[in-house]
């Protein structure tokens, strides 16, 4: 097919409706709502806060607007998700593999916590991204370990409550070692909940929430998955040294720990956005999980079983499901993330077919690019092929991030100052 015969592209106004039910659910999870309701009482001490995450910066500056009384501390987030805060320190560092401005912000939070009384208090906001932003090798290890155990994770395939309980394992801060260290002040952590099933615990590995998960179980989950961990960290997990400490652990007597935004919710506002057009919605699932492509699939058969037999959701009908699913790399890798790899494993699956779907990342950024994810339909392989790419062999090295750039069709909102995972929203009119 030559670029003149290429087919139209996704009409403009279901590319709009899309935009509006994923602007709906990062409404859902806005910073300075999510924080209105759930304040804690103030101390007769000191208040500290301390952040880390995409999108601790806005938690970080909507607390300054909300809360009643001095406060001071740390917020770290990713290189140019960054906000103004005027009594906050904000530290910007690397994700997804961490960087030495990562492993000083640790630092930075640990002092900002030290010799705490019983009477003062610190505020934790905590979102997705913090495992990556924070880095702190226990003795033994090094900054470059950690960089490897991150690339040794990533490359994977494995579910992210696996990859925690491998970080918690190997880390000073993570798995509620941050939290420790605060002790004696009470902590409260509020969570914006990026994992599948909210467990606060697994939110950036946990800094401030403590896991049942022991060293010996996580080196099970090594060994299940037959994960390549670098060889240094993967002796450190055969030792005894520095466990993670246990959920019933005196130090977290009296802390509180509140989910204050979720997929959850941000698909139910997304679903009552899309009753507002005129058109049912169907929540799939808010937790799923599994490798990126076979994940496509499977929604692809989904809505062809709509689009042909009206079953089983009757047509008009948005389709929405979030969760976080992976990406096994499988030789060399090319541009891409999770959502854009969902995505074009189901438009190869649903060629033809008449649908419309966005799926992208809540906090603006899928993978390594500047995209959030992307838009597909029924054309959109015939478009990659007319622009000269092959979507199946594009799929094959990972490199989706090309394949949308070819059909026109990469979303890019820009940060959102969020995290509540993965999006995916399918139109059949």
């Amino acid at each position: 097919m030559s670029a003149a015969a290429a087919p139209p592209g996704i009409a403009a106004g279901d590319r709009a409706l899309l935009e509006r039910l994923f602007a709906a659910a990062v409404r859902a999870a806005d910073p300075e709502a999510a924080l209105a309701g759930n304040l804690p009482a103030r101390p007769r001490g000191r208040t500290v806060v301390i952040g880390f995450g995409k999108g601790a910066a806005q938690l970080g500056a909507a607390f300054e607007r909300l809360w009643d009384g001095p406060l001071e501390g740390v917020v770290v987030t990713r290189y140019g998700y960054g906000v103004p805060c005027r009594r906050l320190r904000v530290i910007e560092a690397a994700h997804p593999v961490p960087d030495a401005a990562g492993l000083a912000a640790t630092g930075a939070l640990f002092d900002a916590v030290a010799g705490l009384s019983a009477e003062d208090l610190v505020v934790a906001l905590v979102c997705g991204g913090g495992s990556a932003l924070l880095p702190a090798p226990p003795p033994g290890l090094t900054l470059e370990d950690e960089q490897a155990l991150n690339r040794a994770l990533l490359a994977s395939g494995a579910p992210i409550a696996v990859m925690n309980a491998i970080r918690k394992q190997a880390s000073r801060i993570k798995g509620g070692r941050l939290a420790a260290a605060c002790h004696p002040a009470k902590v409260v952590s509020l969570v914006v909940s990026d994992v599948p099933g909210d467990d606060p615990a697994q939110v950036a590995s946990g800094p401030t929430v403590p896991d049942a998960v022991t060293r010996a179980e996580a080196r099970a989950m090594v060994a299940a998955r037959r994960i390549a961990l670098p060889p240094r960290v993967a002796a450190f997990l055969e030792g005894e040294v520095g466990p993670a400490p246990a959920p019933d652990d005196p130090v977290f007597a009296g802390n509180e720990v509140r989910v204050i935004a979720s997929a959850r919710l941000s698909l139910e506002a997304a679903a009552r956005a899309a009753g507002a057009e005129g058109l049912s919605a169907a929540i799939l699932s808010d937790a799923v999980e599994g490798e990126a492509r076979e994940v496509g699939r499977v929604h692809a058969a989904i809505l062809r079983e709509v689009a042909l037999r009206d079953r089983p959701f009757a047509r008009p009908v948005v389709i929405l499901s979030g969760g976080e699913t992976t990406v096994t790399l499988r030789g060399p890798a090319g541009r891409g993330g999770r959502n854009t790899e969902f995505l074009l494993a189901a438009a190869l699956a649903a060629e033809g077919l008449p649908f419309a779907a966005l799926a992208a990342d809540t906090d603006g950024i899928d993978g390594s690019e500047r995209n959030a994810g992307a838009f597909a339909d029924g054309t959109t392989c015939a478009r990659i092929r007319a622009a000269g790419g092959d979507p199946a062999a594009l799929l094959s090295a990972h490199d989706a991030w090309a394949a949308f750039a070819l059909a026109g069709d990469l979303f890019e909102p820009g940060p959102t100052g969020t995290n509540v995972n993965d999006f995916r929203a399918i139109l059949l009119r």
